[in-house]
């Protein structure tokens, strides 16, 4: 049988995911493992630490930055649609 949730329940739901997704954006991973989501979190953190490296010495350059900014909106989306 369904279940249906109050409007408390789905308002926190929303901040609590909306939470995950902004620490996820700031340290990418972060949501994921608040989220319990362990082995995403890991590979999610390990690409970024891996990517910022990258970029720091062979592209150091806008698109990089550009590169950087949209691996961490891919995160912190990703955390916040799996809550």
């Amino acid at each position: 049988m369904l279940k249906l949730k109050s409007n408390k329940e789905m308002i926190v739901m929303d901040m609590n995911s909306l939470k995950y997704g902004v620490f996820s954006f700031i340290i990418p991973g972060l949501g994921q493992y608040l989220n319990d989501d362990r082995q995403k979190a890991a590979g999610l953190l390990a690409g970024a630490v891996a990517i910022h490296i990258f970029i720091w010495f062979f592209m150091n350059n806008p698109l990089g930055s550009a590169v950087q900014t949209l691996y961490h909106l891919y995160a912190g989306y990703d955390a916040y649609k799996n809550y």
